[in-house]
């Protein structure tokens, strides 16, 4: 896990047989903004020397706050440092813990559906229309059925899961079920429970882990961890846990400012940032972030994510019951 402390962008520029080719790249460091700008420059000049090379490569770096993928380390704000775990702003204001060891998995119990399902009833729909068609001897009535199961095939699909999950016993149970389910396959495991405001956050407390390893992804699959959160936890090498309340839950429309929320700010646009973040930090004080619930498992809480545990719960307010969550 790489989270920087200081950024900087540099840009070069290439002119050849009348065209000219401007590369931007951003540069991290740890320790101050000259070796930040090294860095920068040093990347600038490798993309350069790529794209000159006939490599098809973005000539200015998306603004993107946090996505391995493009290698390129979480770029946010840090608040604080505490031992390996780093306490960031993300883009849309909530302060984030960033560990590399702690295991969190965050699940949803509304997750956004995938089109597979209104494929599959647009198929069943589909059968239909040309079984009644043949019966009917009317081709008219199967164009026509078909054509009302493009509309019809979504809204099914969501009812036929929402029914589905009702008679499971819902979204809740399910989700601590397949946790016990995994549970009793793991008796060594401790998860740290917590209630969230659209599902639940757990917390592993055993051991700690590295997030790419291969049990990590197990326990992911195992209690269908929200697939985002996954795909960021691998690229970026770590876990995640939100620790204040998102703005829209609390009463801000408004996006943080300026737009699109990306760290570093240009020192002429901070006062506009500052005055947006105190309006947030003032609401957000009344709020949760998440809810602890119960442990369960082994009860075993490694010496070492202690320290962790108490900063997670101490700055999400999760021991704080008479808050509401957001």
């Amino acid at each position: 896990m790489i989270v920087p402390s200081h950024w900087a962008e540099a840009r070069i520029q290439h002119k050849a047989l009348g065209k000219q080719i401007t590369v931007r790249r951003y540069g991290w460091s740890a320790t101050s903004e000259t070796e930040a700008l090294a860095n920068a420059e040093a990347r600038a000049a490798e993309a350069l020397r790529r794209i000159v090379a006939g490599e098809q490569l973005d000539k200015r770096e998306p603004k993107v706050p946090y996505n391995g993928a493009t290698g390129v380390p979480i770029r946010e704000e840090v608040l604080s440092r505490h031992g390996e775990q780093v306490i960031t702003r993300n883009s849309y204001g909530a302060h984030c813990l960033n560990s590399p060891n702690a295991l969190f998995a965050d699940i949803d119990f509304n997750p956004e559906r995938s089109a597979k399902p209104a494929l599959l009833a647009f198929a069943f729909l589909a059968v239909a229309a040309a079984i009644a068609g043949v019966a009917l001897r009317s081709w008219g009535t199967t164009v026509g059925i078909l054509f009302a199961s493009l509309f019809a095939a979504s809204p099914l699909a969501s009812l036929v899961t929402r029914l589905t999950v009702i008679a499971r016993g819902g979204a809740e149970h399910i989700a601590r079920a397949r946790l016990a389910a995994f549970l009793s396959r793991n008796p060594s495991w401790n998860v740290r429970v917590y209630r969230t405001p659209a599902g639940c956050r757990l917390l592993a407390t055993h051991r700690s882990f590295e997030a790419t390893a291969p049990e990590v992804q197990e326990f992911f699959l195992a209690v269908s961890a929200d697939p985002i959160y996954v795909r960021m936890c691998t690229n970026q090498r770590c876990f995640r846990a939100r620790l204040t309340a998102k703005p829209w839950r609390i009463g801000i429309s408004a996006h943080m400012r300026p737009r699109p929320g990306i760290w570093p700010v240009r020192p002429e646009r901070l006062a506009v940032r500052n005055q947006w973040l105190a309006i947030y930090e003032a609401r957000a004080a009344s709020y949760s972030a998440c809810r602890y619930i119960e442990s369960l498992g082994s009860g075993v809480v490694d010496q070492s994510l202690r320290a962790v545990v108490e900063l997670h719960d101490h700055e999400s307010r999760a021991l704080e019951s008479g808050m509401k969550l957001a």
